[in-house]
């Protein structure tokens, strides 16, 4: 009875999606996001069974750029322009997203992707490297830092992951939510993505059609949504308690507008971390590097010089 009881639910949903016009919507053939998605410093590489679009661009010590859930490496676009002519600037698709896509085995835990980290940093030669990440990436940057200290010099986190929430994102929740998280998997609006942009900005008018399009598209991608459920229905095993082992010199960016990851995170993370630093946009949200990239960037380029003592000793050449 209760199966029957959801199956009409969703049937339901489905219906009503459809009579609004945005039921049954369709991925885009990975030929086509590519063709729109990459540009002269696209590469592409296997690691762990994957195909991971990544781009590498400008010289210097290397920064290795990590982008959150939903998102891509595009996200660091500003930064990249930025930095480029002091850092050489290399940042990837994340497996589940962007043009890189979902993991054949569906483990999307955070150790997954600290292990995915160590084997893309070995397949490109990088053994000592500047780590930044913002959300998902945040966490994933910390945790690396605990399980491969002497491979990163300094880190920038923007609004990470770090303590278990008391609650969660209104998207994430509908993943997790059986049924409901069908209408990820069959039914997806533009109208949708811009009402979770506009969440995570802390000045909405900065979301334009050309964002709402890349996060639209790229969602699309052939497999993505499935990952996107897959990751929100994986049990975190948090090592927060472990932040004080941490010895990495570390800017800890926040927006003040941030509702996804409130910025008294912030606040605790310099608490339990002895090296750590923390520096408060006031009108930004949870993307800051998104809505003002030359102030963010110019931050965390001060920052990384000042630890210039730290960085890269070894910084090797691209890769062809």
């Amino acid at each position: 009875m209760a199966r029957w009881i959801l199956a009409t639910l969703l049937l339901v949903v489905l219906v009503g999606a459809t009579l609004l016009g945005l039921a049954a919507t369709r991925d885009i053939p990975l030929e086509t996001l590519e063709t729109r998605y990459t540009d002269e410093h696209s590469r592409f590489m296997e690691v762990d069974g994957l195909r991971v679009h990544y781009r590498d661009q400008g010289s210097g010590p290397v920064l290795l750029l990590l982008h959150g859930t939903g998102a891509s490496l595009h996200t660091w676009d500003g930064w990249a322009r930025e930095l480029e002519n002091q850092f050489r600037v290399i940042r990837m698709d994340l497996p589940a997203f962007g043009l890189t896509g979902p993991r054949e085995d569906r483990d999307y835990r955070i150790s997954a992707y600290v292990d995915f980290l160590a084997d893309f940093a070995e397949a490109l030669g990088l053994e000592d490297f500047a780590l930044a990440g913002n959300s998902l990436g945040g966490h994933i940057a910390w945790r690396y830092a605990l399980d491969y200290p002497d491979q990163v010099n300094a880190m920038v986190l923007v609004a990470p992951s770090a303590y278990p929430p008391a609650d969660m994102p209104r998207a994430m929740r509908l993943a997790r939510t059986p049924v409901m998280n069908q209408l990820i998997r069959h039914v997806l609006s533009p109208r949708r993505v811009r009402d979770s942009l506009e969440d995570v900005y802390g000045d909405p008018a900065q979301v334009d059609e050309a964002l709402v399009t890349r996060y639209y598209e790229l969602t699309l991608r052939p497999g993505n949504r499935q990952a996107f459920i897959d990751r929100a229905r994986t049990e975190m095993t948090w090592r927060h308690t472990e932040l004080g082992a941490i010895e990495t010199p570390t800017l800890i960016m926040w927006g003040g507008r941030d509702t996804w990851i409130v910025p008294v995170n912030g606040e605790q993370m310099v608490r339990d971390m002895p090296r750590a630093r923390l520096y408060t946009f006031p009108e930004l949200g949870h993307v800051p590097m998104e809505e003002d990239p030359v102030r963010t960037a110019t931050l965390a380029k001060r920052f990384l010089s000042g630890n210039a003592d730290n960085t890269a000793a070894r910084s090797p050449a691209k890769a062809d």
